[in-house]
């Protein structure tokens, strides 16, 4: 588990194939400590199990799964990625709930300033629209972020200036492919309702039909 708020820039070592697999290596600093063998770190939103260790950064394995949903197989050597370790029951949550579990990749369509602020449009398949809220949660490429517009086929952020300038979004170019991971609680709300179950728990606790029509769940 994730809280989305990154905590260094890293970059890419290499990112090839490697027998019948591929590996990912990644220079850092911050990252590696504390971090073992074994360990989950957040590499551009994707959780990733630490394989390899040494004084100047990590190896990691990119399986296909990883490879089919994700944007990773097009990083390159120098490519910064936003890089967070995994959360220990001291951390402070600052963003929100993030699993590093990358449901698909959308496009840059935009960037516009707006003093020091910075909006960026994203395009985003039908799949994963359908999770995407005003003021709800969106991770992108691993960072934390708030919904401030959303469209049939797109949705937009704002970034302050201290958030552009520590993390990787601003840098990359209209475009570019980014990993989205919708907010999870979306999806169990939906799995709820197409089987039946709010619906259900909330008649127990004494919520009517009515109520229940009234607010489109039946």
């Amino acid at each position: 588990m994730f809280t989305g708020i990154v905590e260094e820039l890293g970059h890419v070592r290499d990112c090839r194939r490697e027998g019948e697999g591929y590996t990912l290596s990644v220079n850092c600093s911050t990252v590696l400590d504390g971090t073992i063998l074994g360990d989950s770190i957040a590499v551009n939103g994707v959780c990733l199990t630490v394989t390899a260790l040494d004084a100047t950064g990590f190896v990691t394995g990119l399986a296909p799964e990883t490879r089919n949903r994700t944007a990773l197989e097009s990083l390159k050597k120098g490519s910064p990625v936003n890089l967070e370790r995994s959360v220990t029951p001291s951390t402070r949550m600052g963003g929100h709930f993030v699993q590093g579990h990358v449901d698909g990749t959308g496009s840059i369509r935009e960037f516009r300033k707006d003093e020091d602020a910075l909006w960026v449009t994203i395009a985003a398949p039908a799949e994963l629209m359908r999770y995407v809220v005003v003021k709800g949660y969106i991770t992108l490429d691993g960072t934390s972020l708030t919904v401030v517009g959303v469209g049939d086929d797109w949705f937009s952020v704002t970034l302050v200036a201290y958030t552009q300038a520590h993390i990787v979004l601003p840098s990359k170019s209209v475009g570019d492919l980014i990993n989205i991971e919708v907010d999870v609680l979306g999806k169990y709300v939906e799995r709820l309702l197409q089987q039946g179950a709010f619906a259900s728990g909330a008649q127990s606790s004494g919520i009517t039909d009515e109520l229940l029509k009234e607010h489109g769940y039946k």
